[in-house]
C-alpha cells in the first residue's frame, strides 16, 4: 500500500531523524548534500551548521531550499518527506542559542533512536565566537509533503 503522509506524520518523521539530503541551486543547478539537521516543532523550522564554502554562498544567493528525509526499512518499506523551505543565515547571539538548541536536540534523537549519548555535537557550542566558527542557519518551512509505502501483510 502506497499513501499520502499527513502533516503530523511528516513532522513525526522530522522529529525522529536527524540526517537529510539538502537541495540548493547553484548557476541554475540544483545540487545536493548530506546534512545534520535538528527540527524544532514549535517554530516549525529545520536548524543545521556549515562551514564556510560553497553551499552556504550559493544560498546566500538564492534562498529557496528542499530537505528531504527518508526512513528506509526495505524497498517495499519506506516513509520520505519533501520539505520546501527558505534559507536564514543566523548570526550572533540567534546563531549561539540555536547551536545549543541544535545540539541538545540530535543528542535526544540519537539517544532515543541509538541509546547513546554523543558528547561530540556540544563542542560546537564553544566554536561559535572562534574564527573558524561555524555558520549556523534556519530553514523555514513553507511546505511539507510525505509519502509511504508498506508491504501489505496477510
Amino acid at each position: 500500500m502506497r499513501r499520502n503522509l499527513n502533516q503530523q506524520e511528516c513532522k513525526t518523521l522530522l522529529t525522529q531523524n536527524y540526517i537529510g539530503r539538502l537541495a540548493y541551486i547553484s548557476g541554475g543547478s540544483p545540487h545536493i548534500v548530506p546534512i545534520t539537521y535538528f527540527y524544532d516543532p514549535e517554530t516549525n523550522t529545520i536548524t543545521s551548521y556549515s562551514s564556510e564554502g560553497h553551499k552556504i554562498q550559493e544560498m546566500r544567493k538564492n534562498t529557496a531550499v528542499c530537505l528531504s528525509i527518508d526512513e528506509i526499512t526495505s524497498i517495499a518499506d519506506w516513509k520520505s518527506v519533501l520539505l520546501q523551505g527558505t534559507f536564514e543565515e543566523l548570526s550572533r547571539i540567534d546563531a549561539k542559542h540555536m547551536l545549543h538548541e541544535f545540539s541538545e536536540g540530535v543528542k535526544k534523537v540519537i539517544a532515543t533512536n541509538y541509546g547513546e549519548h554523543p558528547k561530540c555535537i556540544s563542542e560546537f557550542s564553544a566554536k561559535i565566537d572562534t574564527e573558524d566558527a561555524p555558520i549556523i542557519f534556519r530553514i523555514n518551512i513553507n511546505e511539507l509533503k510525505g509519502k509511504l509505502r508498506v508491504t501489505d501483510k496477510q
